[in-house]
């Protein structure tokens, strides 16, 4: 009795070890694929395989965008994912006029 519990001991010891020394991975989701937008003054941007979760900046804000990833995007009508939200579904268009999106983050 006293040896499995001296052993499930040193399992434990061993496996949280092993995990401390090789680190456990974090890696983050991403939307596979890109996000293309043109900005009011004209400027085309794309965002390839955006972070899941991140905020990215709508340089000058968008006229128009393309949602070419896989996850759904976020658009919002502040910087920093604030304000007014939008969603587009995965491979779906948008154009915007009057208040247009700043902000975009991806589910």
């Amino acid at each position: 009795m006293r040896t499995r519990k001296n052993a499930a001991r040193m399992a434990v010891t061993i496996g949280t070890a092993l995990a401390l020394f090789t680190g456990v991975s974090g890696s983050a989701q991403a939307a596979t694929g890109d996000f293309l937008y043109t900005n009011v003054n004209g400027d085309e941007f794309t965002l390839h395989n955006p972070a899941s979760g991140e905020c990215f900046l709508l340089v000058s804000g968008a006229r128009s965008a393309f949602n070419r990833t896989t996850s759904r995007a976020s658009l919002f009508t502040e910087h920093g994912c604030e304000g007014a939200r939008l969603l587009m579904q995965p491979n779906t268009s948008a154009s915007f006029t009057g208040n247009v999106p700043h902000s975009v983050m991806f589910d």
